[in-house]
């Protein structure tokens, strides 16, 4: 007796989830989606870009001009016989080496208070059971919602209570505390997403938390880190109020102050202080183009899915 065979069955590509079309997924897993959409978010995505980047564009185009042709009718973005001249003025006659030098040092501190402190709280949350920790988490949470202007007068009043005004220490303690509770609810997704299992083979070799972290949670949480790393810095370059506010000395003040005294003394040289606000921003788009695929991958494993 013949034996009926069951006609094959076609099984769908293993790239193809179910409730999705084959046409609608390209061979990199992406959905596209309609051709109008497609269009509709290309066109908002470019006029956005140029949203963005054409102030820059302008910046740097007075920066690069001539004195004689600031402000010219109608608005150019490159400019005709364009000089460097401005940038060497900038940094003599505004003395902006020595502000920008401050700004780094301040930087690069506040950077490493907050990436410390934000990492080591983030990993007690997570990984540490101990009594109230929710609702600590929760108080974290709230402070997320004070505006900063609301605690200006109370932060000024504790500095200065501790002697931390006209320091740099002051800034420290600014931009380390008004950072934490962000960054810890960012690294905390991240370190939460860790298998517990390579928590317990670290145990069952005889390492404790500080070889867990150190070793396993920290290594592979560098996308997090470096997003902690790129919002710690921004705020403390670009800071204005705070080191206003507190530096006093004029061998202390940063960049920011730096800038805005030069413009109070030449506010007719446009080129000059356009060349100013130029050099402050390269940094952070140097740090941002060499952390991008961090910075991007951070935000969104720690955000997102966090």
């Amino acid at each position: 007796m013949a034996t009926i065979k069951p006609a094959p069955v076609d099984t769908p590509p293993a790239s193809v989830e179910h409730g999705s079309s084959p046409a609608a997924t390209n061979r990199r897993g992406v959905t596209s989606g309609p051709l109008g959409w497609r269009i509709v978010r290309y066109v908002a995505l470019t006029l956005g870009a140029i949203v963005m980047v054409l102030p820059f564009g302008y910046m740097v185009g007075t920066a690069l001009s001539p004195e004689r042709w600031v402000m010219p009718y109608p608005p150019t973005l490159w400019p005709a016989g364009a000089t460097l001249r401005n940038f060497g003025r900038a940094l003599t006659e505004a003395g902006l080496a020595r502000y920008a030098l401050n700004s780094v040092i301040v930087s690069l501190v506040a950077v490493a208070l907050t990436v410390a402190i934000s990492a080591l709280s983030a990993y007690g949350f997570a990984r540490i059971e101990f009594p109230g920790r929710e609702a600590i988490f929760g108080f974290y949470l709230v402070t997320m919602m004070i505006p900063d202007m609301i605690a200006l007068l109370p932060r000024f009043q504790v500095l200065r209570d501790f002697g931390m005004t006209n320091s740099w220490t002051g800034l420290w303690a600014i931009y380390t505390s008004g950072a934490v509770a962000f960054n810890t609810f960012l690294l905390r997704s991240f370190f939460l997403r860790i298998p517990a299992e390579i928590e317990d083979a670290t145990r069952i070799d005889g390492g404790g938390h500080w070889t867990f972290f150190t070793r396993i949670v920290l290594p592979l949480s560098k996308p997090a880190i470096a997003t902690v790393a790129v919002f710690a810095f921004l705020g403390a370059w670009d800071d204005f109020w705070w080191a206003r506010l507190l530096l006093q000395d004029p061998g202390l003040r940063t960049l920011p102050i730096g800038i805005q005294l030069f413009f109070n003394a030449h506010a007719t040289q446009w080129t000059t202080v356009f060349a100013a606000t130029t050099l402050a921003s390269l940094p952070e788009i140097l740090i941002f183009i060499v952390l991008q695929r961090y910075f991007v991958d951070g935000m969104y494993t720690g955000g997102l899915r966090g």
